[in-house]
């Protein structure tokens, strides 16, 4: 199985941090946000990481090199500009090829445990599987809603949960998305799976933040820091 690992946004909300560095960069705990899903992914046996490189890519390139040193083989998508999340997988498809992969969000931490991820299969029926995350406090308009089967519905009577930036995507969803364009956004995509009952998903209530602001980092830095 390939993983992909999304890098390549401005992360103007993080500046000043991000003036100089790409937000997977910077630090929390020790060490790069990029390095925990980096061994993630090498701790499970996904052995081929995608990375798509655009804003001060060159310092992703200098960390992380052919990715040897964390015993993964990586490969490097090269944007000339951010492409959002969906162009960025379009851009990349034929390196990931034609089996599903996971896709993993450069600027999120989370101790989520990835192999039960790479363990889901999904069926013909369905391009994606998602891993939702409890509301939190600064994204009280949530995303999607998950109904007693698992796939998500936009039916304003089920709970509403939040994407965490880590899912099990099938080329297809992509291949097959009439809209495609060079720059556009997943969840615009994923709206069209759901509005056509092939997108599923589960809630992990475990450690999660996305990272957003200097000051969330700086919390996910002391939290990691007393471990």
């Amino acid at each position: 199985m390939k993983a992909m690992i999304l890098a390549a946004g401005l992360g103007q909300r993080m500046r000043p941090l991000t003036d100089n560095l790409p937000k997977p960069m910077l630090p929390a705990g020790g060490k790069p946000l990029l390095q925990y899903h980096l061994e993630a992914l090498a701790n499970i046996g996904v052995r081929d990481v995608i990375i798509n490189l655009a804003y001060l890519g060159d310092k992703i390139r200098a960390f992380l090199g052919n990715g040897e040193a964390f015993g993964l083989r990586v490969t490097y998508s090269e944007e000339s500009e951010p492409l959002e999340t969906a162009g960025a997988l379009l851009h990349a498809l034929p390196l990931l090829g034609t089996e599903p992969f996971l896709l993993i969000n450069g600027d999120v931490w989370t101790d989520y445990p990835l192999e039960k991820l790479a363990a889901y299969s999904l069926p013909d029926d369905e391009d994606a599987h998602l891993i939702l995350v409890p509301n939190p406090d600064f994204h009280p308009t949530c995303d999607f809603s998950p109904n007693q089967q698992g796939r998500l519905e936009d039916n304003a009577d089920l709970p509403k949960f939040t994407f965490g930036g880590i899912s099990l995507i099938h080329p297809r969803l992509i291949n097959h998305y009439p809209l495609q364009r060079n720059k556009f956004p997943l969840g615009e995509v994923l709206r069209f799976g759901i509005a056509h009952n092939r997108i599923s998903a589960q809630v992990y209530v475990g450690g999660w933040s996305d990272v957003g602001t200097p000051e969330r980092l700086a919390e996910l830095d002391k939290s990691l820091n007393k471990q």
